[in-house]
């Protein structure tokens, strides 16, 4: 089963051998033996590596799951957060992080002075793959097609490979210099439409959930200017007539809530749920339950001390 779940967590022999201390051959004939009492191929070479069957799939998260479960019977509490001097990877965007990283930097200086983080930034919507492959161990973020796709694996009798805990429920504003003529009077749809627009594209895509909801309406706007990031966003309006749309408690921490002018959107968008967002493989780890409960009680501290709505 160790091995069933390292092949196919890594899709490939080699890493999931590795992973094991063991020799290739012996994972092959372990495997081997598996798909004999299973009557299924389980998977099957692909390029460098190797492709499950849809049984494989279906197996891998019961046997994921009772695996992790029986790790945590067997050596409860190793985790011990003040001795530890594990180094965790996380992704997110840079209006994220700066809700959520000081509360967490709090958290390491208290109860966990041997921990390291490393926060990448968020470049996709849908976190899942760069998860499954171990390169993170946690994204946050806004991530509604992914819920929505868990949802329904779940409504269907599956279980996905995947979980999330709701940290913070955002609200995006429209941003604009103070000096913008748009910042007198009230802005209107017709206005808003009229107006030059910069937008935080993670991938880079000049469409976002706004656009969705402007085009629900048979409207749409001029988009001049794509960056990857709010801070970026937040500069660039500060000294143009361009307009953008931030997360409302992102504002305050860019040091820039001076310059700039925050006015309720003129149209309705679906509220912004934060999540976290992680692998079943990690779930039952000790150090990975340390690691989710520290970010929501740096969410809680956040969004209790000044950054709500």
């Amino acid at each position: 089963m160790r091995v069933f779940d390292q092949v196919m967590a890594e899709r490939n022999l080699t890493r999931a051998a590795r992973n094991l201390s063991m020799t290739q051959p012996a994972v092959s004939n372990a495997l081997n033996r598996l798909r004999e009492a299973l009557g299924d191929k389980l998977v099957a070479r692909s390029g460098y590596g190797v492709e499950p069957t849809p049984r494989a799939l279906a197996l891998w998260p019961s046997i994921a799951d009772a695996l992790r479960q029986l790790e945590g019977a067997l050596s409860p509490g190793q985790f011990i957060a003040s001795e530890a001097t594990n180094t965790f990877v996380l992704a997110m965007a840079d209006a994220t992080a700066a809700a959520l990283m000081p509360g967490l930097v709090g958290i390491l200086e208290r109860d966990a002075p041997g921990i390291s983080m490393r926060v990448l930034p968020l470049t996709t919507r849908d976190p899942r793959p760069i998860l499954d492959e171990g390169a993170i161990d946690l994204a946050v973020g806004f991530f509604p097609a992914v819920l929505a796709d868990l949802t329904a694996q779940s409504q269907a009798g599956g279980k996905a490979p995947f979980d999330h805990q709701r940290l913070y429920d955002g609200h995006y504003v429209c941003v604009m210099r103070r000096g913008n003529p748009l910042a007198q009077g009230p802005l209107t749809l017709d206005r808003f439409c009229a107006a030059h627009h910069l937008l935080v594209s993670f991938s880079g895509r000049p469409y976002g959930f706004t656009d969705e909801a402007l085009a629900s309406l048979g409207r749409k706007r001029r988009i001049v200017l794509t960056v990857n990031q709010f801070f970026t966003a937040g500069r660039v309006v500060s000294s143009s007539d361009l307009l953008t749309v931030l997360p409302r408690h992102f504002v305050p921490v860019t040091g820039m809530a001076e310059e700039l002018v925050l006015r309720e959107l003129p149209l309705e968008v679906p509220p912004v749920h934060v999540d976290s967002l992680w692998h079943l493989r990690q779930a039952q780890r000790s150090e990975h339950a340390w690691l989710r409960l520290a970010v929501m009680a740096a969410a809680r501290q956040a969004f209790q001390s000044g950054h709500s709505d």
